[in-house]
């Protein structure tokens, strides 16, 4: 395609959204009012569907569609960035070398990591009764784990994180999201629409699929910022130019 076709083609995408965007900008309710329809719904259906979390109500059931996007999003910036960062064939790689820690920062990093690690899944849980979720929870759990390459070295790093596990449970992560709102077709309802028992309000039963699909958004955060910092990593610890020297040569 050539320049000039591309930017027909984005001058007539860009009309054609901005036409749909102001149009749509012309219905919502005025600036400043005291009270707002949509917050007025929001609070009344994640009472109704028994999730105390407002906001995962929102994201997993209310606007669930809107939020496999955002999943796919990430999923794709993962995908985008391993190939981006796959080896070349004419770079080399080098066994990490050991680092030295001072001692204090190795104790921090190897109390922190199993707190940070039952917090992060403790977020994850408890998504639909309190600030948190599968997004924060998994930025946490990913972060750390991490906290092995600061309280040691990339070698201890890679010692706790099986890269193949981890791209095989993103990708698993990100298609249970997609089969869960299947299953509401199957059901005979609508593409992400509720199929499991709401349970009891408060629980971490409760909320039928808003749990199930906010610990799968979790474990493909957690996996993904894992897999993606981990090909950074490699490129800044592991992988050299033919034209560089290695450490110690003149």
């Amino acid at each position: 395609m050539t320049a000039r076709a591309r930017l027909i083609v984005f001058l007539v995408a860009a009309v054609l959204f901005a036409g749909f965007f102001t149009a749509a900008c012309a219905h919502l309710p005025p600036f400043g009012t005291p009270d707002h329809p949509y917050g007025e719904r929001a609070v009344a259906a994640a009472l109704a569907h028994r999730t105390a979390n407002v906001v995962s109500s929102v994201n997993f059931d209310i606007r669930a569609f809107d939020t496999l996007g955002e999943e796919s999003i990430l999923f794709g910036t993962v995908l985008g960035a391993a190939l981006l960062l796959r080896r070349a064939h004419d770079e080399r790689h080098r066994r990490a070398e050991a680092e030295r820690v001072m001692p204090t920062t190795r104790l921090f990093g190897t109390v922190l990591l199993p707190v940070a690690l039952i917090v992060g899944v403790y977020v994850v849980a408890h998504g639909q009764l309190s600030p948190g979720g599968g997004f924060q929870g998994g930025v946490v759990l990913a972060t750390a784990l991490h906290l092995a390459y600061v309280a040691a070295d990339h070698r201890a790093l890679k010692r706790i994180r099986p890269l193949t596990v981890l791209d095989v449970a993103d990708s698993l992560a990100a298609a249970s999201y997609s089969l869960v709102g299947l299953a509401g077709l199957v059901a005979g309802g609508a593409f992400l629409e509720n199929v499991l028992p709401l349970g009891t309000f408060n629980t971490l039963t409760s909320g039928g699929t808003v749990a199930v699909l906010n610990a799968a958004v979790g474990v493909e955060v957690a996996c993904g910022l894992v897999v993606l910092l981990a090909h950074f990593l490699s490129q800044a610890v592991e992988l050299t130019d033919p034209g560089r020297p290695e450490n110690g040569d003149n």
